[in-house]
């Protein structure tokens, strides 16, 4: 470029008007002028020509980056230029710049489970190149590595491992999960030179029809859990009946031997019922004309006779 500069300065001053002599001599002043004016363009040039040539024989990577330099002779340098200032011969020599930094790279797939249920899966990784291997990267990826390599790995890796689990396994192994994918997507991107930091599943989702037999399920389990109380309540309640029952059978053997045994039973018996119906009738404020031996409150000798005879009276009425 700057020998191009020159050759135009030389042809617009060789295209340049001769002043004409001047009287009384100096003919060779126009020639010096012109001479002058071409030395000077000349050093302009050469001046403006090697600012350019230092300008673009540097450049900076910056933090987090590295380079690689593209030679027009010899192809790509083995060389990997790291941060800070570095040199390169301009026009024969191209500097390609990349990022190093952790970056994610996010997919969601749909895919089928051991039991072939349908499952929305989204796998998220951190990547990164390797610094070593950018010159490899470069001429079989190029830049955009990422978006030509992951995808597809992701894709792949992520459902060749949900195809070894069962739907519920899904749920309760999740972390042997996400640790088999990484296992499978590490194996298969450092054939490409691309490191992994990280591997995690973000998003699990199944069917609406599964969803709905997995609630259907949780509900039946909790209605038999329901019924499993019913009934160990309803035997709790007839365990409860037959107990009380028998002590109300032992009880009435216990009165039926008392009275055996001990006449004057029944009349301590009666004298206690009389007290307390005695105590009823005395607080209620209305008028009863009922007969003392119905109330149980004739307590000479005969009225245990009378009762005595009433009761007999009855069972034989029944015996009938």
């Amino acid at each position: 470029m700057a020998q191009q500069l020159r050759e135009a300065m030389q042809r617009l001053t060789r295209n340049m008007p001769k002043m004409p002599n001047t009287p009384g001599g100096g003919g060779g002043g126009g020639g010096n002028l012109g001479s002058a004016l071409a030395g000077t363009v000349g050093t302009l040039v050469g001046a403006g020509g090697l600012g350019y040539f230092a300008y673009n024989s540097l450049f900076t990577v910056e933090g987090g980056h590295r380079a690689v330099i593209f030679n027009r002779l010899q192809g790509m340098k083995d060389t990997v230029y790291g941060e800070g200032l570095n040199f390169n011969i301009p026009w024969f020599e191209r500097p390609i710049i990349y990022d190093i930094r952790t970056r994610p790279c996010n997919l969601q797939t749909l895919t089928g489970s051991k039991d072939l249920q349908m499952v929305t899966i989204g796998v998220r990784v951190l990547h990164k190149p390797n610094p070593n291997q950018l010159v490899w990267i470069y001429q079989r990826l190029g830049m955009n590595y990422d978006e030509r390599v992951l995808p597809s790995i992701m894709n792949e890796c992520a459902k060749a491992v949900v195809a070894k689990y069962n739907a519920n396994e899904l749920l309760t192994k999740r972390e042997q999960v996400s640790a088999d994918i990484r296992k499978e997507i590490v194996a298969r991107s450092s054939g490409f030179h691309v490191l992994l930091e990280d591997v995690a599943i973000t998003h699990l989702a199944f069917s609406p029809e599964y969803a709905r037999a997995v609630e259907a399920k949780q509900v039946a389990q909790q209605e038999a859990e329901r019924a499993k109380y019913v009934v160990i309540g309803a035997q709790s309640e007839k365990q409860t009946i037959i107990t009380k029952a028998k002590g109300e059978a032992a009880s009435a053997d216990l009165i039926g031997n008392a009275v055996k045994k001990n006449p004057g039973f029944m009349k301590l018996r009666r004298i206690e019922a009389a007290k307390e119906i005695a105590d009823i009738v005395s607080k209620s404020g209305n008028k009863i004309y009922l007969n003392a031996d119905s109330l149980l409150l004739n307590l000479l000798s005969d009225a245990d006779e009378k009762f005595t005879k009433t009761v007999e009276d009855k069972k034989g009425f029944w015996s009938k």
